[in-house]
């Protein structure tokens, strides 16, 4: 006999499905503005304001104060662990916004009796009044703990390191005075205008004039320009004009131009002697 297998495929649901919208009608959480304002400014970590929320759902949620809320709870509507939960709901009783009375925990609705949450880095920390040094100085530091602590310990570090400090001490040479060379002594025929140029030109250049025997030596060159009849701004302003750092004297000296005299010679007035016709010529 010949039989036949029926399969039975599922059929998809054509029929389209309308989206679901939260409305009032289905329920609400009822909440002062002036509390949730100071929730939003508590300072709360990611976990302890979805606690927050929850207690809030399960409480005023259900027009309550305080209920019991368990972890599991907490856990099922935040997604967050239940460990993490209860971590979180310490830290809110702690500071003063939940308010807890043996299991259940309600909203203190007294906004001033809310801590502020401390900044990082300025949380303080509880040292010990007494502290045991070790071994090579075994004394206890003053309860005050403002009072600086003698290290009494001899060793060999230690005079090795008093030794360098003091070496170091006393061959500090002391800051040298700063050099302005626009309050050098300049001579007359060198004008204080062109000399302030230079200098500022060099300032520019970074390479400053910072001694004395510097202006001194450019002095003396501008000198011997003077005297071969360079004018100094000339050498001042050729330095300048082809980007030199220094002052250089020209190869040759400027030639004075000369006055050619003319004389007039008398050739009239000059006695040049008797010349004796010789004999072949005579006749």
């Amino acid at each position: 006999m010949n039989t036949a297998e029926i399969f039975n495929f599922p059929v998809p649901v054509v029929a389209l499905t309308e989206p679901r919208v939260a409305d009032l009608e289905d329920g609400f959480t009822r909440i002062a503005n002036e509390l949730l304002e100071a929730v939003m400014l508590a300072g709360l970590s990611q976990h302890q304001l979805l606690v927050f929320m929850a207690v809030m759902r399960k409480t005023y949620g259900f027009n309550k104060k305080s209920d019991w809320v368990s972890n599991e709870q907490i856990s099922g509507l935040t997604g967050i662990l239940p460990h993490k939960c209860s971590a979180a709901k310490s830290a809110l009783v702690k500071r003063g916004i939940f308010i807890q009375t043996g299991r259940a925990v309600g909203i203190n609705k007294v906004i001033g009796e809310w801590s502020t949450s401390p900044q990082k880095g300025k949380e303080k920390d509880a040292y010990p009044k007494e502290v045991s040094l070790p071994e090579s100085g075994n004394k206890r530091l003053p309860e005050s703990g403002n009072d600086t602590y003698p290290n009494q310990a001899n060793t060999k570090d230690k005079h090795t390191k008093e030794k360098k400090d003091n070496s170091n001490k006393t061959n500090k040479s002391p800051k040298s005075v700063s050099f302005d060379p626009n309050n050098a002594e300049l001579p007359e025929w060198l004008s204080a205008s062109v000399w302030a140029a230079w200098v500022s030109y060099r300032r520019d250049l970074k390479k400053p004039i910072k001694s004395q025997q510097t202006v001194t030596q450019a002095i003396n060159l501008l000198d011997r320009c003077r005297l071969s009849g360079h004018l100094p701004e000339e050498i001042i302003n050729q330095s300048i004009a082809n980007g030199w750092q220094g002052l250089f004297e020209p190869k040759s000296a400027k030639q004075q131009p000369r006055q050619q005299s003319r004389v007039t010679e008398n050739f009239a007035g000059k006695d040049y002697g008797t010349t004796e016709i010789p004999e072949w010529a005579r006749d």
